[in-house]
């Protein structure tokens, strides 16, 4: 039976550390938000996507879409005002309430939560608690019984109008829907939930969440590694500056090239082309084409990220080899690497820049042109 699913991304994420919400950092090549959305969007049951996001992050969600149709709306003060807006606008006789920073959800515990609303009000995953738990107070530390608790998961599914009805009836904020839910006498049914469907709270929680995405094409389908090469060479003259990687190096040459000759761009670019199987850079940018002239190679990169990834492929790990004598490339690695970073959607620490000559051999080392070769390595789902 068909569901709407509303995606809570209004919080603030400040836990998580990183000077940004948590549900626009990127975890393993996309925004954390990201990989909720195209979860959803992966299951043929799914009629609606909701967001909810806070005041003036709208654009930010939809660059976390890519390409996928979800309908936006204000996020309240609390998670309560939040679900509210966005149960709102639910279509389907189902719904399924997800925290965004929840990035690991699976088809399997989607398909339980569905299957319990057959003859349930709601459903939520949980997981049984483990550890051994104690009350600390004055008196001293305390045992407590483990028996009959566990751990709430998210997505929490429930009757579509049900919730609503019980939203109606609140006058007070709730922890989550399960607890509105029960206050206003709904059953609610728990299903087996999952360790990787973790919440990611805290900046230790990104490296765990990275290890475990990092194996995952979006959506938790298993993924292949895949390899893409790019070479790229421009005659140099004398001029007042060269782009290389992104990165404008003030020197007393130029590239000759169509676009702004970024050989280093040129190169990663149809690396990911190629680990994507989606031709070269000339097919997609021919050089004979007048629009392209003198253009950004910032923006064919971009374009071949978007277009990769809606062929199944991320990449996850870039290396460029910049040959020449000159100019001088060590001073502008760290900015190149920024650079590359940002276009890719990557964590700078999987960019490597390296720079080398050929001891003053061929044509670049009679400066008569530079070369840059890449390797892109990325996960294809």
């Amino acid at each position: 039976m068909a569901y709407t699913a509303c995606i809570v991304a209004a919080g603030r994420g400040e836990r998580a550390g990183g000077g940004a919400p948590k549900q626009f950092r990127q975890l393993a090549g996309h925004p954390m938000l990201g990989w909720s959305v195209k979860r959803f969007a992966a299951d043929p049951a799914c009629a609606q996507i909701i967001i909810a996001h806070a005041p003036g992050q709208a654009d930010q969600v939809q660059a976390c879409l890519d390409g996928v149709n979800a309908e936006l709306v204000e996020g309240g003060d609390t998670r309560t005002g939040s679900v509210r807006n966005a149960l709102a606008l639910a279509r389907a006789s189902r719904v399924l309430i997800h925290d965004a920073a929840r990035p690991m959800l699976s088809q399997a515990v989607i398909d339980r939560l569905i299957e319990a609303l057959d003859t349930h009000h709601g459903a939520a995953p949980a997981l049984p608690v483990t550890d051994a738990l104690v009350r600390s107070d004055d008196s001293g530390v305390q045992a407590v019984s483990r028996d009959l608790l566990y751990r709430m998961q998210t997505p929490q599914a429930f009757r579509t109008q049900s919730l609503r009805e019980a939203f109606t009836r609140a006058q007070s904020d709730y922890p989550d829907e399960v607890s509105l839910a029960r206050a206003f006498g709904l059953d609610v049914a728990l299903t087996q939930g999952e360790e990787a469907n973790f919440k990611v709270t805290y900046p230790e929680d990104f490296k765990r969440a990275e290890q475990s995405l990092a194996q995952a094409a979006p959506g938790g389908a298993p993924s292949v590694s895949v390899t893409g090469s790019g070479y790229d060479v421009h005659r140099m003259t004398a001029g007042d500056g060269v782009h290389l990687c992104g990165v404008f190096i003030d020197c007393p040459y130029r590239l000759i090239g169509h676009s702004d000759a970024d050989a280093g761009l040129h190169a990663v670019t149809d690396a990911l082309l190629g680990a994507a199987g989606l031709g070269d850079i000339g097919d997609h940018f021919p050089p004979s084409d007048d629009q392209w002239k003198g253009a950004d190679s910032a923006m064919f990169l971009a374009h071949a990220v978007k277009i990769a990834a809606q062929a199944g492929v991320r990449p996850v790990h870039v290396d460029v080899t910049l040959i020449c004598e000159r100019p001088k490339i060590g001073p502008h690695k760290a900015a190149m690497k920024a650079r590359v970073a940002e276009i890719m959607g990557l964590d700078p620490k999987r960019v490597n820049i390296k720079a080398t000559t050929t001891e003053k051999l061929g044509f670049t080392g009679r400066g008569e042109g530079l070369a840059a070769e890449a390797v892109v390595t990325g996960l294809a789902s």
